[in-house]
């Protein structure tokens, strides 16, 4: 079943990984992360260096999950959309 924009964005928030058939990628999909109120910080990690604390809020955001064409498969956080995705009614969710 396709989508609109909207739809996949609730379907985000009902906790379901959503993804754009005309995307160029096999295998990508975005994932809605909820964010976290205290989030612990390790050391040596880029926010405990920039920030000198133990822990920070980190806000809701959605992350994709990304395949390029040599197959590598890494985590993006902080995904943006696109006006072409904004505006394209072929989002589905991703089982």
């Amino acid at each position: 079943m396709s989508m609109n924009f909207g739809q996949a964005i609730e379907a985000l928030k009902d906790g379901k990984k959503v993804a754009r058939a005309g995307w160029n990628g096999r295998g990508m999909w975005l994932v809605l992360v909820p964010g976290t109120p205290k989030a612990q910080l390790r050391d040596g990690t880029p926010y405990k260096v920039a920030l000198g604390q133990d822990e920070c809020e980190i806000l809701p955001h959605i992350d994709m999950w990304t395949v390029n064409a040599h197959g590598r498969q890494a985590m993006l956080p902080g995904w943006l959309a696109s006006q072409t995705d904004m505006l394209s009614d072929d989002w589905q969710i991703v089982n």
